[in-house]
């Protein structure tokens, strides 16, 4: 079997890490940036963090901010025409995932221009040239989007969210910055942490997994739950907050390459089609999920028990699963984690339209138990 192990050109990492982004800009030979973000990061100066460093170093640019949480192909479309009008010749993402969704899409578009519908591009699309360059800097702890070769856009006529998985679409450059992260609120630092702890653990048991993918989401688990809890409680704590950044890189780097599973399956309508937050919906899916598929992976959940320091040596590895399971547990109610569905608003005749978009999900086929639709169904059931 041969397997495939994709990164960013460099990665830079550490509170302060932003100010190389002259050097490396130079090093590229860019000239202006095509800052992709959102309102809320420019109203609350997270973006100007960054936004100082090129001012300071004389580099123009151009922000475009319409960018929803969920972005759609109306984001995108929007983006791609602002692109081609603004002059610049990379792209600077600062943001969660969407500010990074949002700007590998575009860039994408941009040189492969027969996929500008951007509904063609779901699923492995077979685009010729790689992404205009783009500078990722993430400003939460979670969705990795900095370092994976995948990008999840909503199609808002079809109430889906499109994974679109594509090599040409990962980020030149990745920083990652942990200052950027500091006034992250409390409950979107759980949320998203919750949303790498999954990344983490689908990583690991997902049928593509190997050992050096292994390597990486045992060590991602272990700083999520050495980590997480102090970043939430303590939103200041530096080393919190740079242990989880770092965190949630390492567990990208991983799942990026060798894909998830039905967590994600699951989560992904949820946010199409009822706008829930990506991390709170893997969240509240992860323990009930851990349940069903530890008959199919029992080593591996060994390995996570040891990595959330639940394990010991007299334990079967049932017993070693049932407790890696409970720490999950733990760990979501720690940091106020919704722990039901119908707490979101959704109601039990939601749930088979849900399952049907959650079997046919592009991430399910990666589970380590094989599913159906009425298994699927079931889950939800239980999550409600």
């Amino acid at each position: 079997m041969i397997n495939r192990f994709i990164l960013n050109e460099v990665s830079y990492f550490g509170p302060g890490a932003r100010e190389v982004l002259p050097k490396e800009i130079s090093r590229l030979g860019l000239h202006k940036a095509f800052v992709a973000t959102d309102k809320d990061l420019i109203k609350f100066g997270v973006a100007d963090k960054v936004l100082k460093v090129l001012e300071a170093a004389k580099i123009p640019y151009e922000i475009f901010s319409e960018i929803k949480p969920n972005p759609t192909v109306s984001n995108v479309k929007a983006g791609v025409e602002a692109f081609a009008s603004s002059g610049a010749d990379f792209i600077l993402a600062i943001g969660g995932g969407s500010s990074m969704d949002t700007a590998k899409a575009i860039g994408i578009i941009t040189n492969n221009p027969e996929f500008s519908d951007v509904v063609s591009l779901e699923g492995v699309a077979d685009t010729k040239k790689k992404s205009v360059p783009i500078i990722a800097l993430p400003t939460t702890a979670g969705t990795a989007a900095e370092v994976t070769i995948n990008y999840v856009i909503t199609d808002e006529k079809n109430q889906k969210k499109m994974v679109c998985v594509d090599p040409n679409d990962i980020p030149s450059i990745a920083i990652v910055d942990a200052e950027l992260m500091y006034t992250l609120p409390k409950s979107l630092t759980a949320a998203t942490g919750l949303d790498a702890l999954t990344h983490a653990i689908e990583g690991l048991i997902t049928k593509g997994a190997w050992e050096m993918s292994d390597m990486f989401e045992i060590k991602a688990i272990e700083m999520i739950n050495r980590y997480l809890v102090t970043a939430v409680e303590e939103p200041s704590n530096a080393e919190a907050r740079n242990g989880m950044a770092v965190a949630q890189y390492i567990a990208g780097m991983a799942f990026s390459n060798v894909g998830l599973g039905v967590v994600h399956g699951m989560a992904h309508p949820l946010g199409a089609i009822f706008d829930i937050p990506h991390g709170v919906a893997n969240a509240l899916l992860l323990p009930i999920i851990m349940e069903f598929n530890a008959p199919a992976a029992l080593d591996k959940y060994v390995e996570i028990a040891k990595a959330m320091n639940v394990y010991s040596t007299d334990m079967t590895k049932e017993k070693a699963a049932e407790a890696a399971v409970e720490a999950v547990k733990t760990l979501s109610l720690r940091v106020n984690i919704p722990q039901h569905l119908s707490d979101l608003g959704i109601q039990e005749s939601d749930l088979d339209r849900l399952a049907t978009a959650a079997f046919a999900d592009v991430c399910t086929p990666g589970n380590p138990r094989e599913v159906t639709k009425e298994i699927i169904l079931d889950l939800y059931k239980k999550a409600l």
